[in-house]
């Protein structure tokens, strides 16, 4: 028997960028393989040439069309990506952000003791720079289109240890709907993506990360932690034609940690 996959179902003839790929445990390249293995053509970023070796043998397996460095601190850089993207392709469909960062003495003390300095430096690089993404990719999304970032319950909800990150993250989500708000009207719609803890380089940064998975794992309706595989479906999901309904919410890949946490 023959299956039919409905257009609507797939990503075949889009084009989209990936931001944050760092090693093959990153969600960001769950959700990279997923949409490639969904017919998308991807561009592909990677942080500096540090990351480089580890990056670019999996944009490789992805075909990227267009690899390039992005440090969204550095002048440039995150803007230069999509003249390239213009260049090549002339259109985006979808983007996704999965970049967050603080500095280790802010993320690892109480949200009051955290420093000026600090505190700007998480939100500029984990909140303003998917707004700048967002204005970036506008232009290139002549037919409407997807734009992702990645948060966390800790936006919603006091997570022992996750510190600054959770205002942060707070921002981020208000960031999802105002940009869903503004952009709507062109066909963009805006998604945070809020799965569960997933043992990733850049979640290796909190304090007893560890014992933050056991707990959801025992407390999720699933009784388990979630996949960088499901939480990259999803997504993918959202990027089709199929999903032209939904935008401006936060998505929970978490097994249903949430509903209970």
């Amino acid at each position: 028997m023959t299956t039919i996959i409905p257009a609507a179902a797939t990503l075949e003839g889009k084009k989209g960028l990936v931001l944050g790929i760092a090693n093959d445990q990153s969600i960001a390249w769950g959700c990279a393989r997923a949409f490639r293995a969904m017919g998308a053509d991807l561009a592909v970023s990677y942080l500096n040439d540090k990351a480089k070796k580890f990056v670019e043998p999996l944009a490789q397996q992805l075909e990227a069309e267009i690899f390039e460095p992005v440090d969204v601190t550095g002048e440039g850089e995150l803007k230069a990506i999509f003249d390239k993207i213009g260049e090549k392709w002339g259109k985006l469909d979808f983007a996704l952000h999965s970049i967050a960062f603080a500095p280790k003495e802010d993320l690892h003390g109480r949200v009051v003791d955290c420093s000026r300095e600090g505190f700007q430096q998480a939100m500029d690089v984990s909140c303003h720079s998917f707004i700048r993404m967002a204005k970036y990719a506008e232009p290139l999304m002549k037919d409407g289109g997807s734009l992702f970032t990645m948060s966390y319950f800790g936006a919603n909800r006091v997570i022992d240890n996750y510190g600054v990150m959770g205002p942060v993250k707070a921002a981020l989500e208000a960031s999802v709907r105002y940009l869903a708000a503004e952009l709507g009207p062109k066909g963009i719609r805006v998604h945070a993506i809020s799965p569960g803890p997933i043992k990733t380089r850049a979640a290796s940064g909190i304090a007893h990360f560890d014992e933050l998975m056991n707990k959801a794992a025992e407390r999720a309706p699933e009784g388990r932690l979630v996949t960088i595989e499901e939480v990259g479906y999803t997504t993918a999901f959202l990027a089709t034609d199929g999903a032209k309904g939904i935008t401006g919410d936060t998505t929970y890949v978490d097994c249903g940690y949430s509903i209970v946490g």
